[in-house]
């Protein structure tokens, strides 16, 4: 099949999948009649926990994802997940007291940890700008101003740069620093930065600011200069207010997620100079990712350290990274195995995370390529954004 057929194939995949399997999967089963907004936990055999709290980062990448189909598709059954996500975040998530957003709630929509989580922010800052991008709502602009203009006075290291992980309800100083129970409870990290970079990238969009554009292009070179490896391979993932790191571990699915989030910065902001640097960079960091963390079947595992791997894993979101960000590497290069690669992705997605019964993804997969489906389908980290996501960035570049 030549390049162009195998193309056209490909993307027809890609929108069955996003239409029906994911998009449809989040409008069919996932919307909280009870408490409104939408159910915090759903089991593969799609089992309701009804007590499940409900994380700021489910519900801004469920209206990140809905208002970027919207917005590409004009579809209006779209359109109405999106507004009830934004009017669930206005009216449950926003800390009237102190600005900002909680990071989680209890199922009936109060309040469970009111702690200022810097990703959280971010990604209602990634959300938020998207539905202004959808819709032209102002108040949506605005509230994303708001978080932005609230991270820079709280969470900003104006003396080593960077953004600190957490702070209190109140925006002061805390000890609670970690983001999961996986993660290090460190000052900074790889993964907070990266979708702060994110979030600010999709914000200058919209809002081409003097401070914006200062501080994304600020966050490049702090994620060149201190997040990046010396050698270009990967990102380190923990470190302390200086930027000493404080982890060994190597996440493959960060590390190619990152490479194409950071080529899309410097596109966005323009800078000729910056861009060959992040290109260089990115290209780089899928080299290694290819070579070290894809498996015989396409699937790339979850993590490694110096010794090897550490967690053989596949994970749902590291095979949608892996499909975007090779794919972007092919176009950064023109090097025919980078293509190859993001297409293995894919069809290591379709015969081993895709649930073909239920629809949406399973968590992830074991080296042998079998589903795990103990672990939810919906949860406060599993989300439509990193799947719905590649599909629509792999549709919009195979066009």
């Amino acid at each position: 099949m030549n390049l162009l057929a195998q193309a056209e194939t490909w993307k027809s995949e890609l929108e069955k999948e996003l239409h029906e399997h994911i998009l449809g999967f989040w409008m069919k089963y996932a919307l909280d009649e009870k408490h409104g907004g939408f159910l915090g936990e759903i089991a593969t055999d799609l089992t309701v926990r009804d007590d499940a709290d409900k994380s700021l980062v489910l519900n801004a990448r469920i209206l990140w994802t809905f208002a970027a189909a919207y917005r590409l598709y004009g579809n209006e059954t779209y359109l109405q997940p999106a507004t009830r996500a934004y009017q669930y975040i206005l009216r449950h998530f926003v800390d009237r007291e102190y600005g900002g957003l909680f990071w989680m709630l209890h199922a009936d929509g109060s309040v469970s940890n009111d702690k200022k989580q810097v990703y959280g922010q971010a990604f209602a800052i990634y959300a938020l700008s998207e539905y202004y991008r959808a819709v032209q709502q102002e108040e949506a602009l605005d509230l994303a101003i708001h978080l932005f203009r609230l991270l820079e006075e709280y969470s900003y290291d104006s003396e080593h740069k960077g953004y600190l992980e957490a702070l209190s309800r109140s925006w002061q100083q805390t000890g609670d620093f970690s983001l999961s129970d996986k993660d290090l409870n460190e000052k900074k990290s790889m993964n907070t930065h990266l979708h702060v970079l994110e979030a600010y990238t999709n914000l200058y969009r919209v809002w081409p600011d003097p401070r914006l554009h200062h501080q994304l292009t600020e966050l490049i070179e702090v994620t060149l200069n201190h997040i990046v490896h010396p050698d270009q391979s990967h990102f380190l993932l923990f470190f302390d207010e200086t930027w000493v790191a404080k982890s060994d571990h190597i996440s493959y699915g960060h590390d190619i997620e990152g490479s194409w989030l950071m080529a899309e910065a410097a596109e966005v902001l323009g800078d000729e100079e910056l861009l060959s640097r992040v290109k260089q960079t990115a290209v780089s960091m899928a080299e290694h990712a290819l070579a070290r963390g894809v498996d015989q079947d396409g699937g790339m595992v979850n993590e490694a350290n110096a010794s090897g791997y550490i967690d053989t894993r596949k994970d749902w979101w590291p095979q949608a990274e892996a499909m975007v960000g090779f794919y972007n590497a092919y176009q950064l290069t023109g090097d025919i195995k980078f293509r190859e690669a993001s297409l293995r992705s894919w069809q290591f997605i379709g015969q081993s995370i895709i649930d073909h019964e239920y629809g949406e993804w399973f968590w992830n997969a074991d080296r042998k390529g079998r589903p795990n489906r103990d672990q939810p389908k919906v949860s406060a980290w599993k989300c439509p954004y990193h799947n719905g996501r590649a599909c629509m960035e792999m549709i919009e570049r195979l066009s």
